[in-house]
């Protein structure tokens, strides 16, 4: 498969297999130049389902132009290979590195990181869309601490609730990822950027403390303390941390949207003007 070409891009080397697809780094024969591409598993290709979250996923993508998102520059929707291009962009996931335990490359970045992540996120939710998302394995950060956000499989459109929009919604199908997913996305409410600020604040929790906000016995524990139980502040676990941004991480957890920051906007103007851990320069 190596020596493949599809859409004149030649397959060089798989970096990654997940459950349904696989990323490859791809040089394009024209240029030669260098970009990655996803394709659904050999298995899947048949799975009118995969196709459509592919293609949903690379759509939302190409329509967002940020030098914090992956950009994606060619979605491919032939019956045989199902598949988008993006920047090559090699770096691991914040998951990775949390699970290799480079606390010390997080640290150092941290700050940087939640802005970036945020800033991207501020443009997304700008643009009509919620990630519904958010978490460390969908954020990519290389050696140079330049982050990507990447994976838009669960991207939906923000809703504005209405009475009608309430009478003619079907049941609602629950997605995300339980360790970060807001009370409302967990109860299939109608969603805004502030679900998205759940969980980044969840993320930004574990990206501190490595540790996530809640852990459960079971899926639905997990769940249900998301809903209903407040987490131990952040300052509890690492001391270090300051009390701004202890606060601030408390804040974007807040069990109802209307006591979270209203947008990322807003997230972005505290870390602007805070310090994460006390022994850190202050910001001017």
């Amino acid at each position: 498969m190596a020596e493949e070409v599809i859409s004149g891009y030649k397959l060089v080397n798989c970096m990654m297999t997940g459950q349904n697809s696989q990323v490859w780094e791809v040089v394009e024969v024209t240029s030669a130049r260098h970009f990655a591409m996803k394709l659904l598993l050999p298995e899947k290709i048949a799975d009118p389902e995969m196709r459509r979250i592919m293609m949903h996923e690379a759509n939302v993508g190409k329509q967002l132009a940020h030098q914090n998102i992956i950009r994606i520059v060619h979605v491919g929707n032939d019956r045989k290979n199902p598949h988008y291009v993006m920047e090559y962009f090699p770096a691991g996931s914040l998951k990775i590195r949390l699970i290799r335990k480079q606390y010390d490359f997080i640290r150092e970045r941290i700050h940087s990181i939640l802005k970036q992540a945020a800033i991207g996120m501020a443009y997304m939710n700008a643009s009509g869309w919620v990630h519904r998302d958010v978490k460390p394995d969908n954020m990519l950060v290389n050696a140079a601490g330049e982050l990507r956000i990447i994976d838009f499989a669960l991207a939906t459109k923000v809703e504005r609730p209405s009475f009608l929009s309430k009478l003619f919604r079907g049941k609602p199908t629950v997605q995300g990822t339980r360790s970060y997913m807001s009370p409302e996305q967990i109860r299939g409410e109608p969603l805004d950027g502030r679900a998205d600020i759940y969980s980044f604040g969840a993320s930004a929790y574990e990206l501190t403390t490595y540790r996530p906000p809640f852990r459960g016995l079971s899926a639905q524990d997990l769940l249900q303390k998301q809903i209903t139980e407040k987490p131990v502040p952040p300052q509890v676990h690492v001391p270090d941390l300051t009390d701004e941004f202890s606060n601030l991480v408390m804040k974007m957890l807040a069990k109802k949207r209307d006591d979270r920051p209203e947008t990322f906007h807003d997230v972005l103007k505290a870390l602007n003007t805070m310090r994460i851990y006390k022994n850190e320069p202050k910001k001017e």
